[in-house]
């Protein structure tokens, strides 16, 4: 074995780390998290607080107001994205109006849309994944929340799209490093031999292409150094830098994070659209993006 892609959950990859790092076996690590991983055996290919909140939350706040409410499952990715907003929004002169956490497994969540309406905040941060996070939605909605608050929804992808109800689940917000309605050949491209690959129509979202970039990068890494082992490959991929269907990306030397494009995003229609770039940084059924340059650290190291 020569490097493990995967888990989803941050739960998930802490318990891995230190069998992987016994092992001397790089993780590969392509979903969207809380940062601060810091380890010789692991790579980060999905987006850290900075890349997605620190873009979205002055955008949400400019557009739609200062007041905020965050709402996210119990569990250490809403946690500590939520503990970074509250700084990010409190810097830029807005106000946390509430902060909850639910369990799994919550099918009425009419107390919290009444807690949330009732704070007057005008932007809901929401990291509800999954099947949860589409029950909020479809109630929020049905309740009126959504013709007062707008959503800025943290690891938002196309998978979500068609599941809220027929023009539903509209102008929610969200950064990400890669939309399959992104207007260029070279995403066309990716969209196509993705879908080839699924074996017929399927969402296309940004955890495929922060995978497949995990996986492009093990072959450009050992191209690199010329050799096939654990220790070549961890050599290969420090520093490492390679194109992608939405532009060059670069794993940091030390913080094994990756600095990579990221857009701005909003769902409209019957699912999402794309525009411009947000900026170039580490790591809007169309998804709309906006695009412009990012900078900033991934993570610790």
């Amino acid at each position: 074995m020569l490097a493990i892609t995967g888990p989803i959950t941050s739960n998930a990859r802490d318990a891995m780390m230190p069998t992987m790092t016994r092992l001397k076996t790089p993780l590969l690590y392509a979903t969207n998290y809380e940062g601060g991983g810091c380890d010789r055996y692991l790579f980060a290919f999905n987006t850290v607080p900075n890349q997605e909140l620190e873009r979205l939350l002055p955008v949400m706040k400019q557009k739609f107001g200062s007041s905020f409410y965050m709402f996210g499952a119990d569990y250490v990715w809403p946690q500590k994205m939520f503990s970074t907003a509250a700084t990010l929004i409190e810097g830029m002169g807005g106000t946390v109006a509430g902060t909850e956490f639910t369990p799994w497994g919550v099918k009425e969540f009419a107390p919290v849309i009444r807690r949330i309406r009732e704070s007057g905040a005008k932007v809901l941060v929401f990291a509800l994944p999954g099947a949860d996070g589409i029950t909020f939605i479809k109630q929020a909605e049905e309740l009126g929340l959504l013709a007062d608050v707008t959503v800025a929804f943290l690891g938002f992808a196309e998978t979500y799209l068609g599941a809220f109800g027929p023009g539903k689940g509209q102008n929610m917000w969200v950064t990400v490093p890669f939309a399959s309605s992104l207007d260029s050949p070279a995403v066309h491209d990716f969209v196509q031999r993705a879908t080839a690959a699924a074996g017929g129509a399927a969402p296309v979202s940004h955890y495929a292409f922060t995978h497949h970039n995990a996986l492009k990068a093990v072959k450009e890494a050992l191209d690199k150094v010329g050799r096939v082992d654990r220790e070549a490959l961890v050599d290969g991929l420090e520093g490492l830098s390679f194109g992608t269907s939405t532009g060059p990306l670069t794993i940091g030397a030390k913080d094994h994070h990756v600095t990579l494009p990221m857009f701005l995003a909003r769902t409209q229609g019957d699912g999402s659209r794309s525009g411009r770039p947000a900026r170039r940084d580490r790591a809007e059924r169309r998804l709309r993006l906006r695009r412009r340059p990012m900078a900033g650290p991934g993570g610790r190291g």
